[in-house]
C-alpha cells in the first residue's frame, strides 16, 4: 500500500481511473464502473465517499463489490474512505457503458437489447416495463438473432439462458432491468 502524502488527496478522475481497473466478482470481464453501480465518487474533507447502487437490491455479489473497491482504493494509498449504498433510483441496464456492453459480447454473454442505450435514456425501460414485446437478442458467438430463451434464469440473477437456432450454442444474456 502507497500512502498519500499527508493532507493531499488524487483527482476525482484518477480515482474513477483506480475504480474501472476494479472487476465485478460475477463477470471479471467487465469493471464495477462499466456496469454503471459506481453512482458518486466524492471527497468530504479528508474522506473519499464512494456511492454505489447494486445491480438488484439482493444482488449477492454486494458485498464483495464493497470490499473489492476499498481494498482497490486502500491499495492506491486512500485511508479514509466510506462506501455508501444508494437503492434510489434502482438500477437498470441503461447504466452499462458501451464499453461493457462490448466487453459483455466479446465474453460470450449477450447485452441487454430493445432500447437500453447506455446514454440513460428511459424510453427503453418504460417499453419494459410495459411489456416490451419479443426480444431479438443476438447470438454473442454467430451473430445470428434466430435465438431463444431457454430459462429466465440463468448462471447468476442477472442473466437468462439462451440458445441460438443456427449454431445452437447456448449463452447467457444480460437481462434488461
Amino acid at each position: 500500500m502507497t500512502a498519500l502524502p499527508a493532507g493531499s488527496h488524487p483527482d476525482l478522475a484518477e480515482v474513477w481511473r483506480w475504480l474501472a481497473e476494479v472487476p465485478d466478482p460475477e463477470i471479471p470481464v467487465i469493471s464495477v464502473t462499466d456496469l454503471g453501480i459506481v453512482r458518486e465518487v466524492e471527497w468530504q474533507g479528508e474522506t473519499l465517499v464512494v456511492t454505489v447502487t447494486p445491480t438488484y437490491s439482493g444482488c449477492p455479489a454486494t458485498s464483495v463489490i464493497a470490499l473489492d473497491i476499498e481494498a482497490a482504493l486502500r491499495a492506491k494509498g486512500v485511508e479514509r474512505l466510506r462506501l455508501e449504498r444508494r437503492l434510489a433510483p434502482p438500477w437498470t441496464t441503461d447504466w452499462l457503458t458501451r464499453e461493457g456492453r462490448e466487453k459483455l459480447r466479446r465474453y460470450g454473454i449477450a447485452p441487454p437489447v430493445d432500447g437500453t442505450a447506455a446514454d440513460g435514456r428511459i424510453a427503453g425501460r418504460i417499453a419494459r416495463l410495459a411489456g416490451g414485446g419479443n426480444l431479438a437478442v443476438a447470438c454473442p458467438r454467430c451473430g445470428s438473432t434466430r435465438t431463444e430463451r431457454i430459462s429466465q434464469f440463468g448462471s447468476t440473477p442477472c442473466k437468462a439462458s439462451w440458445r441460438c437456432t443456427d449454431c445452437l450454442e447456448p449463452f447467457d444474456y444480460f437481462k434488461c432491468i
